[in-house]
Formats: structure tokens, C-alpha cells, sequence
């Protein structure tokens, strides 16, 4: 059981909900369909056996799997449960992996890749063992799952990700074209025993059956330091640990270790209501390519709605975060894409996007961080398949607290060296150290004067840079543009009113407030004169020189 110490001395008032992490545009059909899953915030100081960073899904699922072991867990959510990326996922539960195991093979040989199959191949499974021993209501369903050439491929690729699947273990098919009516698909591969669910409603039912075996879970608390001895919130209180999970999608404690053997990339989401029946039920994602602008990759899947309705879920237009200046386009072409080939799609019900770390090597980082302390663990890395590597984190890092051996803790050990990948971690850390560059006044407003109502920019004031950004009460706000995390210069993204970092993809609200990491801190405030219009500057120079 959880140890209660002592209380935080003086007045205690109870901290301001962190902002909606779902503002604006981008509201995921999973958040508007449920009520936020919110618990108590941290009051006092306690003590646990493990304390864990981050309410999604690696998350819950680490608490789960650590209270069915007997040990007392605390869980940290600075939102609410599920209002980071897993509320904003498309929920594919998959094995079919984005990567493609013929790259896998190229980074981790065939033993690798097929540790990597058999591992999300577990995750799948696991997920439906926990939904029917806790009896969660999710939507969870089996399906199968196509992958299908993009117009920009060749057959041979498909052939060759065969040929890989079946080295791994995986029973894919290569079949004529996916059962699709509205358009040929053209030769298809098809995984069997893929799955989906409501991410959202899982992880209501996770955090049940955490509480009903005495684990806790604090929202609301924001973890501003974690150390080897616990976490301490942004109100001064503690929660001292023997062992600290960090689950917070990038690891928000340190600013080297993982981010330069990773990349931020935003992937956008549309949701349109389609007549039920009208479209077989099963994944698809083409052979699209998220770092080739020409060759976008999609991913679509089907979900329950109201009476006679489904929603059809089309994402991808994938870029680098912070990277992309027309990214209202983005929902565009993929509605464009989408209408073409399912002409029944009807309105278009929620757009949003989400946040995908990929590895340069293509899987996830789970396991014990790299650093001094043996008592740290982290999760990151999702590449696409979030679902299954939280999952799998649940499962390998309980193992490692446990004190067991994991059959996969080598294959996603955070401390791996990706000396396969050497070219890819060299592009990766050429194209942040380009984003630098943004220190040179070239791009930015000369004045606040140009900024519209609910409009954004960066300002150059001198040697500052300025982040500014004015509401639709005619209000302006102002704030350093440096990100707190390793100081790049941060960049507006007029769609979703955000400030973007495009170095390692931290992300603030339009009031400055932290959304993604691996800041783990708000932009700071930054004062800056607002002069008058430039047509006002000018009316009233004219009107002095008719006075002289």
C-alpha cells in the first residue's frame, strides 16, 4: 500500500487544470466522445514502490501490469488520463508495423524483426486478455488488416515485405486488392488478427481495474522534476519512489539522451460519417512515404457512430513537426484523397492531429534510461504503432522492476547504439542543427502591428526573438520564442494556433503553455512595446508635418 509522509506546510490551493490539450481545430473524435477521465490532483507528499510520468497508454498499462504484481503505483497525469497522444491516436492495434520489417531486418536482422513480430503479435493479444478479464467496454474487435501500394510504388516492394512478414513469423497473404468496392486497390498484403478499439474507454477501464487494486492515480499534477528519488510537482509536493517510470511520449528529464536518435513528426486525421455496411470493416494503410512530400502515407480505419452511421477515419500528410507552414492543407488533401476513392463519405465530423516519434531505427525505446540512476525507466518511440509498444512497455518494463528477464529488453533498450541506421541519425541531427538557423531575423514580423486577431508570429525586437500571439479580444501576448528545452526558435502554426518547435518538437498552446515534450516548462513571458498600425505610424507623422 501507498505510504502517506507528510503534508505540504501553509496553504494549499488546488493547482489550474492544465489547458485542453484538444483546443482549436484538432478535437479527436475519442476526447468529444467521452467525458474526461479525471481523478484528484497530488495533495500531499507520499511514497510508492514506482511512480510513473504519464496517463496514456504505456503508462496504465506499466501501473496495471505493477499492481497485479503487488506493488504500489502512483500515476502522474499533468491533463487529463488519455488527453496526450493517446487520445489522439486512430487506435490501430497492429503488428503490421509502419517501418516494414524488410527494414527491420536491415537495422535488426532476421532474429530482431522477428522479436519485433512476436512481441506486438503479444501486445495485440495481450490487449484482448485485459479486455476480457476486466470486462472493458472499448469497441475492442478483431479485423483483418491490407496494406496496398501507393500509385509512387512498384510491386517488388510488396513481394519483398512478404517475404519478410514470413521471416518474422507473421502469416500475411499477398490477395488480388483489398475488399474494397469504390476503388482497386491494385495486389495487397493482408495481416490476419489485427484489432482496434476505443483508446479512450480502455483506458477508463484500465485505471478501474488499477484503482481496485489499490494503485493511484493523481491528474491535474504536473511532474516539473524527476529524479532518482521521485518527482516533484510544480506545487512543491512529492511522491518518493523506489523505482520512476517516465511515459510521457518523449522523455520530458533529459535533454540529450533520446533525442538525437529520434524524430517529431505531426500526422493529421480527418473523421467523416459513411453509411454503416458501406465499407468492409478491417485497417488499411498504403506504402506511402512520410518523408517524400509527393508520396504521402495514409492509414484508415472504421469506427461505431450513431444509428445508422460510421466514421471513417483517414490520417497521414505526415511532415516534421514545426517543419510545415501550410498545415490547414494537410486536412485538405487528405479529404480530397479520401472523397476520391470512397465516394459515400459523407460530412466530415473532426479533424486533428497528433504527434509521432519515430526512431531512427525504427522501434521503440523501452526499458531502463540511459544515465546513472538504475532506478529510471522510459518508454518512447511509438513510430507509429502506439498501442502495441505501450503495450509491450507495460509487459518489459514490469518484467525489469521485477527483476526478470525479457525476451525483448535487448531489442528496445534505450541505450542501443543505432550504428546500422548511422546515416539516418547523421540526416536526423543535419536537419535539426538547419532549424537553428531560425536565429536570423529573415522570417520574422518586424512588429506586433502586423499580427491579426487570433492570428500568431514571431517577432524580431532587436536581438530577441518574440513570440506573440493576439486574441480575438484585440489582447496581445507575448513570450520568449526560445524553447526551454534546447533553445531552438520556435515557429507559429497558424491551423492549430500552437507555437512548434522544429528541432525535437516540443509544442505550446497560443498562451504559451507546455502541450508536448520534451519541454517540461512554459514559454517564459516576454514584454514587447505594440507600436500602432503602420497606416496609423503614418497618419500621424502626416498630420505633425501639416502642423509644422
Amino acid at each position: 500500500m501507498a505510504q502517506k509522509t507528510h503534508k505540504r506546510k501553509g496553504h494549499w490551493q488546488s493547482p489550474q487544470i492544465r489547458p485542453d490539450l484538444t483546443s482549436g481545430v484538432s478535437k479527436s473524435y475519442w476526447v468529444d466522445s467521452t467525458k474526461p477521465i479525471l481523478f484528484k490532483p497530488l495533495e500531499e507528499d507520499m511514497r510508492f514502490d514506482v511512480a510513473i510520468v504519464g496517463g496514456g497508454i504505456s503508462g496504465l498499462t506499466t501501473a496495471y501490469h505493477l499492481v497485479r504484481e503487488g506493488k504500489s503505483v502512483a500515476v502522474i497525469e499533468d491533463g487529463f488520463i488519455g488527453s496526450g497522444e493517446t487520445g489522439r491516436t486512430t487506435a490501430h492495434i497492429s503488428n503490421a508495423l509502419d517501418d516494414r520489417y524488410y527494414e527491420i531486418e536491415r537495422f535488426f536482422g532476421t532474429q530482431g524483426s522477428h522479436l519485433a513480430a512476436e512481441s506486438h503479435t503479444a501486445a495485440i493479444n495481450r490487449i484482448e486478455s485485459i479486455v476480457n478479464e476486466e470486462k472493458i467496454g472499448c469497441d475492442f474487435e478483431r479485423l483483418p488488416g491490407y496494406l496496398f501500394m501507393h500509385p509512387s510504388d512498384e510491386p517488388q516492394w510488396l513481394r519483398k515485405e512478404l517475404e519478410a512478414t514470413h521471416r518474422a513469423g507473421i502469416p500475411t497473404e499477398n490477395v488480388r486488392k483489398a475488399p474494397l468496392d469504390t476503388f482497386n486497390t491494385g495486389p495487397s498484403l493482408m495481416f490476419p488478427m489485427q484489432a482496434q478499439f476505443h483508446p479512450l474507454k480502455y483506458l477508463e477501464g484500465l485505471c478501474g481495474a488499477i484503482i481496485k487494486r489499490g494503485g493511484m492515480i493523481f491528474t491535474q499534477t504536473h511532474a516539473e522534476r524527476i529524479g532518482a528519488q521521485g518527482v516533484l510537482s510544480s506545487d512543491g509536493l512529492k511522491i518518493y519512489a523506489s523505482n520512476i517510470v517516465v511515459a510521457t511520449n518523449v522523455p520530458v528529464n533529459r535533454l540529450f539522451a533520446m533525442h538525437t536518435k529520434q524524430e517529431p513528426y505531426r500526422s493529421y486525421v480527418i473523421a467523416a460519417t459513411v453509411p454503416k455496411g458501406s465499407i468492409y470493416r478491417a485497417l488499411y494503410w498504403d506504402t506511402g512515404d512520410m518523408d517524400v512530400p509527393s508520396e504521402p502515407y495514409h492509414y484508415v480505419r472504421l469506427q461505431n457512430y450513431k444509428g445508422a452511421k460510421e466514421i471513417l477515419m483517414i490520417g497521414g500528410e505526415d511532415h516534421k513537426t514545426g517543419q510545415q507552414d501550410d498545415t490547414g492543407g494537410n486536412f485538405s488533401r487528405l479529404e480530397s484523397w479520401a472523397r476520391e476513392r470512397f465516394p459515400m463519405l459523407g460530412d466530415v465530423e473532426y479533424y486533428w492531429s497528433g504527434q509521432v516519434i519515430e526512431p531512427i531505427d525504427t522501434l521503440a525505446f523501452i526499458g531502463r534510461s540511459p544515465g546513472p540512476e538504475k532506478n529510471m525507466y522510459l518508454v518512447t518511440g511509438d513510430s507509429g504503432n502506439g498501442m502495441t509498444h505501450g503495450t509491450i512497455a507495460g509487459m518489459l518494463i514490469t518484467d525489469l522492476i521485477m527483476g526478470r528477464t525479457n525476451r525483448w529488453q535487448a531489442l528496445y533498450d534505450p541505450s542501443r547504439r543505432p550504428v546500422a541506421a548511422a546515416k539516418e541519425f547523421v540526416d536526423a541531427n543535419v536537419n535539426v542543427a538547419k532549424q537553428y538557423g531560425d536565429w536570423l531575423p529573415r522570417y520574422d514580423a518586424d512588429s506586433v502591428d502586423y499580427v491579426g486577431k487570433g492570428d500568431g508570429s514571431i517577432v524580431s525586437d532587436g536581438l530577441r526573438k518574440i513570440a506573440v500571439y493576439r486574441d480575438e479580444d484585440d489582447i496581445v501576448h507575448s513570450f520568449s520564442a526560445v524553447c526551454p528545452h534546447l533553445k531552438c526558435i520556435v515557429r507559429w502554426n497558424h491551423t492549430e494556433k500552437t507555437f512548434d518547435c522544429p528541432c525535437h518538437g516540443s509544442r505550446f498552446s497560443a498562451l504559451g503553455k507546455v502541450i508536448n515534450g520534451p519541454a517540461n516548462s512554459d514559454l517564459h513571458p516576454e514584454p514587447i512595446e505594440e507600436r500602432g498600425t503602420s497606416a496609423e505610424g503614418e497618419k500621424e507623422a502626416g498630420d505633425k508635418g501639416m502642423e509644422a
